[in-house]
């Protein structure tokens, strides 16, 4: 295969650009602050996750709810929202970052991501990845997950290239086996030294 045959790169955020830790833990605190048993926050919020996620709601719905399902101040919400953006932001993995900026002009860049409503905003004024990559598609400004075909062919659309010209990385595994039942390369990140030789070596075919 022709190096040439690969014009797309395309990252996932979570796990692989940002280090962050799950949202469990914020629920956890605030199960014991409230006083409420373990898992009960996420199954009362189950379906404002899920809608956040795709976009179905917005940030004022999933406020509400807050208020609503958990019984919060205006002032809490504010505290659990920023919470939750904190976990959800995590840190940015500075390396891998920079090794996905410097690959343009070379190739296109693409970002696909499972998201929550507001997380466009919140991720280019802490990190920037408007700037690093020729096109985003995040989960809940299309209204669909990974690893459902859809994400995968449209975010190849979006970067004019065919699947099998572009290379997806994912920390999720099936979210990797997605890509690439579509036709896409894929690599499951685990480390920054072990993707980026995955990649290197499928630019370098």
């Amino acid at each position: 295969m022709h190096s040439q045959s690969i014009r797309a790169i395309i990252f996932d955020i979570g796990g692989v650009l940002e280090i962050a830790p799950q949202r469990i833990s914020i629920s956890e605190r605030w199960e014991t602050r409230l006083g409420l048993p373990p898992g009960e926050i996420d199954t009362r919020m189950e379906d404002v996750w899920r809608g956040g996620a795709i976009g179905a709601i917005t940030e004022a719905d999933v406020h509400r709810s807050l208020e609503d399902r958990l019984g919060l101040s205006a002032a809490q919400v504010a505290e659990f929202m920023a919470d939750l953006w904190t976990e959800y932001l995590g840190t940015l993995n500075t390396e891998l970052a920079a090794y996905f900026g410097a690959l343009r002009p070379r190739y296109t860049t693409g970002i696909l991501s499972n998201s929550f409503v507001g997380a466009r905003e919140r991720e280019q004024e802490r990190y920037g990845f408007g700037d690093l990559a020729d096109h985003i598609a995040y989960s809940h400004e299309i209204g669909v997950s990974k690893p459902d075909p859809r994400t995968y062919r449209l975010v190849c659309e979006r970067l004019a290239v065919r699947p099998e010209q572009a290379i997806f990385v994912d920390d999720a595994e099936r979210c990797v086996e997605g890509a690439r039942a579509i036709g896409m390369h894929g690599v499951h990140f685990r480390t920054n030294a072990q993707a980026i030789a995955e990649i290197e070596a499928l630019l370098s075919r």
